[in-house]
């Protein structure tokens, strides 16, 4: 099954749970993709409605996670975009998303995920505290580092490569979301 396809999939399968969402109440919340990110809703729900995260939506799914991501929380997730996933070598994400890899991709995505709701202004506390560098400590074992760069923040992965929180401060019922530039990856 493609990536488009399970995406697809999993949009259906949770389309129900966001029937009425775009006419509710005004929030401050920013959108994502120029779809709404409603507070009220868990991650797993705003991902599903973000146009911008169909990979990350298949990604999860495959690696039996969406019960975890809309569960209690609290939860911080950095979540790659399409582009994120789509600048990884070629065949990488498909060779991801086969069941033999489940493991390596469930590694892969609880590495974004922070066991604690962060927003923006605590990590930019947490950075200034630590004298420019802050270790994040992921729910898959990784430890990255976040640094400040011309106002914004940035996560190096355990490979020395770099991503930008390009949305910062998206609301969730049982978290928040921070939205990324970049897939990070682990040491191994």
């Amino acid at each position: 099954m493609s990536i488009t396809t399970k995406a697809t999939t999993a949009l259906g399968a949770a389309a129900f749970i966001l029937a009425g969402a775009v006419a509710a109440s005004a929030q401050s919340n920013p959108t994502v993709g120029g779809a709404p990110m409603l507070a009220e809703r868990n991650i797993v729900e705003n991902a599903v409605n973000s146009p911008i995260h169909t990979t990350l939506v298949a990604a999860v799914t495959e690696a039996g996670l969406v019960e975890t991501l809309a569960g209690p929380g609290p939860f911080t997730v950095f979540a790659p975009t399409d582009d994120a996933f789509a600048a990884l070598p070629a065949g990488s994400v498909e060779a991801l998303l086969e069941p033999r890899n489940s493991g390596r991709l469930a590694q892969i995505l609880t590495c974004h995920v922070v066991a604690a709701e962060a927003f923006s202004s605590a990590i930019g506390g947490m950075i200034a505290d630590d004298g420019g560098a802050h270790p994040i400590e992921t729910v898959g074992g990784c430890v990255f580092t976040a640094r400040m760069s011309n106002g914004r923040i940035m996560i190096e992965d355990e490979q020395g490569r770099m991503a930008t929180v390009t949305i910062a401060d998206v609301d969730q019922s049982n978290g928040v979301i921070h939205v990324i530039d970049t897939v990070l990856l682990p040491s191994g």
